[in-house]
């Protein structure tokens, strides 16, 4: 949104600092997200859904300011990371997603589902059912491949399915609103003293490792057209847990769970804009605004782009660079005046975050649906929450769940209706395979 918001202003900058602008905006509204995931349980960005999951939990535990201060630097590296990568090696990565078709993306989103089990909550069968009311969830709307409306019942705004973003909102904010709405005034008090504390050299050594490899999955992820950070993020979180040897503190306020999916999320922005400049196809959402914003200055993203303005992308990746170096400075000084949001009493807090849920499920589409289906997320919830279930498998059953049935309908299209032509696709097969051991791992790593 805020991309898209400062888009006409660039207009009137010349093509680099006007590129510049936008993608060094991308970067830093990606880590921007984690503030409000951290502090208030409402994600300011799709991508940092995933560092809810353990940011809040350690704000509520009166180290806000811990929190803050693992994300910037993760978010940073992961940033830095990705645009080093890229830079070097853009050409290369971009032949590598070129490569992918209908039958790998399938692969890789199921690869995704795979991990419902392992993220979450407490229970395995909890979780995959979770996951897959979030599949459910993505089939409505009108299927492209036979035209058939599916739990749309006659309203217009439904037809093109469920918007991600309301969905989010009311599972998170929506949710725990309720939640603090049942709570004595007590139980949510922060201590000042411990509130604004950053992380120590003990954590930085802790989250190194997550740090490194989050940063890897973000750019393979991010480079992948279409995907962007959201799917990178979760898989970062639900990698971090896996290779973590104390699994059990996840959702309780592992800092490997903010390390994850931050350097995730941000190695991600780098990594779509390979696609989105050397193919002309977007690498996310954000990237797309950002090609069209080449082509309003007369430039055509695609091959060409590289050898008729070297400058141009040499100077968007220093732009990135630049403003994950920036932000880092921004988020580590700025943590503990951040915190401070977590010391202001719920009984002001909660209405605003609820007042603000409803402004931003309204300006996505401009339509009351989205704010009545922000209202139903957030009703059911609060009602899972209470049994247990957790909103992490029902946003991952969500975002993967429109790209499983693409792809599948693609793929069979593809294949004229023989799944033996899976076979023939290395690439896939290496993704199914990874899925069937990540299944089994989860499986049995309880025994």
């Amino acid at each position: 949104m805020a991309v898209a918001l400062l888009l006409p202003f660039s207009l009137y900058l010349e093509p680099v600092p006007a590129m510049a602008l936008l993608s060094a905006l991308y970067c830093a509204g990606t880590f921007g997200g984690s503030i409000t995931a951290i502090l208030i349980n409402a994600p300011g960005a799709p991508p940092a859904a995933a560092t809810a999951f353990d940011g809040y939990p350690l704000a509520v535990a009166g180290q806000a300011g811990r929190a803050l201060g693992v994300a910037a630097v993760a978010s940073s590296c992961g940033g830095i990371f990705s645009v080093v990568v890229l830079a070097l090696a853009a050409p290369l990565l971009a032949r590598v997603a070129y490569g992918f078709g209908p039958p790998e993306y399938l692969a890789l989103a199921l690869f995704g589902l795979s991990m419902l089990a392992a993220i979450g909550g407490a229970s395995p069968l909890k979780n995959l059912i979770g996951g897959f009311l979030g599949l459910l969830i993505a089939t409505v709307g009108v299927d492209l491949t036979t035209g058939v409306e599916r739990f749309t019942f006659g309203i217009a705004e439904l037809y093109d399915g469920i918007d991600f973003v309301p969905v989010l909102i009311g599972l998170f904010a929506v949710t725990e609103a309720l939640t603090q709405a049942g709570k004595p005034a007590s139980a949510l008090e922060v201590s000042s003293l411990t509130a604004t504390r950053l992380p120590t050299r003990a954590d930085w050594r802790k989250v190194r490792a997550t740090i490194l490899r989050s940063s890897v999955i973000g750019t393979l992820v991010g480079v992948l057209p279409a995907e962007g950070s959201t799917m990178a993020a979760m898989i970062g979180y639900s990698e971090a847990k896996r290779w973590s040897k104390e699994p059990e503190n996840f959702g309780k306020g592992a800092i490997e769970g903010i390390a994850g999916p931050e350097a995730a999320n941000n190695a991600a922005t780098g990594g779509s804009m390979v696609p989105t400049l050397a193919l002309g196809i977007p690498g996310s959402a954000t990237a797309a605004v950002i090609m069209g914003g080449l082509q309003v200055h007369g430039l055509r993203p695609g091959p060409f782009l590289f050898e008729e303005q070297p400058a141009l992308l040499y100077g968007i990746f220093f732009s990135m660079f630049l403003a994950n170096v920036l932000f880092l400075i921004v988020g580590l000084s700025g943590a503990g005046l951040f915190a401070r949001m977590s010391l202001v009493p719920r009984q002001l807090l909660w209405p605003t975050v609820f007042v603000l849920s409803v402004v931003g499920a309204y300006g996505v589409n401009g339509s009351m649906v989205d704010v009545w289906i922000m209202l139903v997320a957030g009703l059911c919830g609060f009602v899972l929450k209470r049994h247990g279930f957790g909103a992490a498998p029902i946003i991952m059953g969500l975002v993967l769940g429109g790209l499983v049935e693409t792809s599948l309908a693609q793929s069979m299209i593809l294949f004229d209706q023989n799944w033996a032509g899976f076979l023939g696709r290395p690439v896939a097969m290496a993704f199914f395979v990874l899925a069937v051991g990540s299944v089994g791992w989860t499986l049995r790593r309880p025994r």
